[in-house]
């Protein structure tokens, strides 16, 4: 019918114009399209991780900074200053968490290797070390308090458990995030499990030297 062919002209015309001549688009040009819409979001979500932990550590940083600050000047001006003696399984314990960021390392290596199953097996070991080093921990505080130092018993104790109990809590944080990173079904995430194996090893790394940080300052300070 002469309508029906006028419609089928426009058509062609319409797509002429805005279909680059007419040409049909690849296959699968739908799906890749909601690929792509599917694929956006987990470019700034990646960006979003890696930012909130910045911001994580930087925060940290300079609490302990301040704290550090606050030990030092006391150290040297105080003369009340009675110094510590560190117990033997506080190298244990350092030990054990280098040896972590070390495993993890190996961890991330099997998953770029596409390895997942040796991934979670090892992330699971350093997680473990981890675990291990809180206890550890704990062990050197109740050394410290059979010694008969406690928190207000001199300023070397207020700072040692301060230094070693907000240490463990963000460290437990960290493990906390191991443990996302293990169990978490990353088909349904936003985020890859190789950006998040990533971010998460950041922290723990900075958790890492940080206590070490922490460990010269009071292996100086006794």
């Amino acid at each position: 019918m002469p309508g029906t062919t006028i419609v089928e002209d426009i058509e062609l015309i319409i797509e002429d114009i805005g279909g680059g001549g007419g040409k049909l688009p690849p296959a699968g040009g739908d799906d890749g399209g909601e690929g792509n819409r599917r694929r956006g979001p987990q470019l700034p979500s990646s960006r979003r991780y890696a930012t909130a932990i910045v911001i994580a550590i930087v925060s940290i940083v300079m609490f302990f900074m301040a704290m550090a600050s606050a030990y030092i000047y006391l150290r040297a001006s105080s003369s009340r200053w009675v110094p510590l003696h560190l117990p033997w399984i506080i190298w244990f314990n350092t030990a054990l968490l280098l040896l972590s960021s070390g495993v993890m390392e190996l961890a991330r290596r099997r998953l770029a290797l596409a390895d997942v199953h040796q991934f979670r097996k090892l992330w699971l070991i350093a997680t473990s070390l981890g675990g291990l080093f809180l206890i550890g921990q704990l062990v050197a505080w109740r050394q410290f308090v059979l010694a008969g130092f406690y928190v207000a018993t001199n300023q070397a104790s207020s700072f040692f458990y301060i230094f070693t109990g907000l240490h463990g809590l963000h460290l437990l944080g960290g493990i906390c995030a191991l443990l996302y990173v293990s169990f978490r079904k990353f088909e349904q995430a936003k985020v890859s499990r190789s950006v998040a194996a990533e971010v998460a090893s950041y922290y723990w790394h900075f958790m890492d030297g940080l206590w070490i940080f922490l460990l010269a300052l009071l292996y100086l300070g006794k």
